[in-house]
């Protein structure tokens, strides 16, 4: 019986002592995690939590972006969504950001209005929103130059968090085919609720 509680404590200090690491500002660090069901342990605003194991890390596709992943697409889907994250001292704050996420889709075929839902949440003891917008997004190559191309893709769902800590704003975003968002939504949510 002793050997059992020696072996439970052992393997906890290994968890914890597994999951202390450092990384620079606005830099991703990888932890071996304890189980196959986590991933990439992302740095946010000052908080931490590991995405799902079935989340792949990708380089970010500009430099805006602190962190990216894949989350693999749901079967008929034609992509996988991707899970980005963002983080500005200033940033605009949480209304702005809130406004620009709708702006970036047009209203389904046969809908006057962009479909839109948020509810406020809390993201490690700070206000945050949690939004869900729906669509028609205009989908662009370089997102913040006002002159790039759009291309819009129909049946897209983003899943967005925004708030503001110590004069950062920080977002995520869930944003894919709908099917794909929604095999992924749990998921997200878990995760986002997990920043300590």
């Amino acid at each position: 019986m002793r050997s059992l509680v020696a072996l439970a404590g052992v393997a906890v200090l290994t968890a914890l002592t597994g999951a202390c690491t450092t990384a620079e500002d606005n830099k991703v660090s990888t932890t071996a995690a304890a189980d196959d069901k986590k991933g990439t342990v992302v740095e946010w605003a000052g908080l931490k939590s590991a995405t799902p194991g079935a989340w792949k890390e990708v380089t970010p596709s500009n430099s805006m972006r602190k962190a990216q992943f894949a989350a693999p697409k749901a079967d008929g889907d034609s992509e996988d969504a991707e899970v980005v994250v963002f983080e500005f001292k200033g940033g605009g704050g949480v209304e702005a950001n809130l406004k620009r996420q709708v702006a970036t889709f047009q209203p389904p075929a046969g809908k006057d209005k962009v479909e839109e839902k948020q509810e406020k949440i809390k993201i490690g003891g700070a206000d945050g929103v949690y939004q869900e917008v729906g669509g028609t997004l205009l989908k662009k190559t370089a997102p913040f130059d006002p002159n790039a191309k759009s291309t819009p893709v129909a049946g897209y769902k983003q899943l967005y968090v925004v708030f503001e800590k110590d004069g950062i704003t920080a977002s995520a975003w869930l944003r894919g085919p709908e099917k794909t968002v929604e095999k992924h939504r749990k998921a997200f949510e878990e995760w986002v609720k997990a920043f300590k």
